[in-house]
């Protein structure tokens, strides 16, 4: 057993420390950029830089991550980021800074897909559920702990020590990954002098054109279950105005909201790694996506504090579920020769999807009221929740689930 999980426990751990290391990096720039320039407008910036990063970088990113050692890239792009973020507090011009959180965020939209490919070589499919749900379960713990721990580095020192302590975590994170097998020796031989260039992007994105109408079903559900997480980011751009301009909820007890969400993540993960192994994914998938509308549902009826705090730990504790079982389906579904290209390409989509949504729903604001607009997108959550359930569910779709490795 400790053979077997030497290195899948070595990749989470890597996961768990650059995860607390991003919430103590969000929270403590937020405090540095207003204490800069005391705008909010400079704030709410920086929630800008990311997508856009990920429309600049990932359509021509996922060229790169299939052809290059996916090891050595997770490294590269852990140092990298380790090394922008320790130049943050030297840096006395807000643009400057900018511009290296824009670089930071590009580094992040090239690590998920290039982690997920690596995780889907060094994860042997009977292992993968386990090991999803053992990964959202150290996510959701850097949720719990990451603010908790800016906090008290507040305490000892300033938001800019906390920013250094967050640089650390990516190096440390980097050293980790280092100790990690080479998976792409061979492939790395075959593809070593092949250059990057429009027409290889051009004939990459033909590839995955191809892949996605011979496999027409796994993209169906991949746009399906990806179109709720958009949502759910659509929704969560009112979380704040919602809770003080309709639930009339002070600072604190909307600090209290969030911290609820926070122990359904957490207590959601923990029930997930019991027990995700003896669920079917396809269950895992669909009813986690389902009890995360109903709880968005909830929270948008809601009139009350209890009523939005109930909402809140049920889309959270719903979340871990989900994510678990699309994961595995994924990885179990595209093949690993171009899940870089598929993840990076989709995620350009994604991105622009979040952008659109997210402006789609501030806008409808202008015409009716927060709360309904909170209330359409949760039904229209619901409605493909409920599609995606019945889509997965059907035994002629069985094949597709088979082997993932439930009990």
């Amino acid at each position: 057993m400790y053979i077997t999980w030497k290195n899948p426990l070595l990749l989470l751990f890597g996961i768990g420390v650059s995860n607390i290391g991003d919430w103590i990096y969000l929270i403590a720039l937020n405090l540095i950029i207003y204490d800069m320039t005391k705008s909010v407008l400079a704030v709410s910036t920086l929630y800008v830089l990311k997508p856009l990063a990920t429309l600049l970088t990932n359509l021509w990113a996922g060229s790169l991550i299939d052809r290059f050692n996916k090891k050595n890239l997770m490294v590269f792009l852990d140092f990298l980021r380790g090394l922008l973020i320790f130049l943050l507090p030297s840096i006395s011009s807000v643009y400057l800074i900018f511009i290296v959180v824009f670089i930071v965020n590009m580094g992040s939209s090239m690590f998920y897909p290039t982690s997920t490919t690596y995780i889907t070589k060094l994860i042997p499919q009977n292992q993968r559920i386990r090991f999803n749900a053992l990964s959202s379960l150290v996510q959701s713990g850097g949720f719990l702990t990451g603010p908790a721990i800016a906090g008290l580095l507040f305490l000892i020192g300033t938001p800019m020590f906390a920013i250094n302590i967050n640089a650390i975590s990516f190096i440390i994170s980097g050293i980790v990954t280092a100790c990690l097998p080479n998976l792409d020796k061979v492939t790395m031989r075959q593809v070593k002098y092949e250059k990057l260039s429009f027409k290889l992007i051009r004939k990459d994105l033909t590839e995955v054109l191809k892949f996605s109408r011979k496999s027409s079903y796994v993209m169906i559900i991949y746009f399906l279950f990806n179109s709720i997480l958009v949502l759910t980011a659509a929704i969560d751009s009112l979380e704040a105005v919602f809770s003080k301009s309709v639930l009339h909820l002070s600072n604190s007890e909307y600090g209290v909201l969030v911290s609820i969400a926070g122990a359904g993540i957490g207590i959601g993960a923990i029930n997930n790694t019991i027990f995700a192994k003896r669920l079917h994914p396809s269950w895992l998938m669909g009813i986690g996506t389902i009890f995360l509308s109903l709880g968005y549902i909830v929270y948008s009826f809601s009139n009350s504090f209890s009523m939005a705090g109930f909402g809140f730990f049920i889309l959270s504790f719903a979340l871990s579920f989900a994510n678990t079982g699309f994961d595995t389906f994924y990885q179990s579904n595209v093949d690993v020769k171009i899940m870089g290209r598929v993840g990076s390409i989709y995620g350009f989509v994604e991105a622009i999807l979040v952008i659109v949504s997210t402006m789609l729903i501030g806008y409808s604001t202008h015409y009716v009221s927060i709360k309904m607009s909170v209330i359409a997108g949760s039904l229209i959550m619901l409605f493909l929740a409920v599609f995606l359930s019945v889509f997965i569910i059907r035994p002629s779709n069985e094949n597709y689930f088979r082997s993932i490795g439930y009990k």
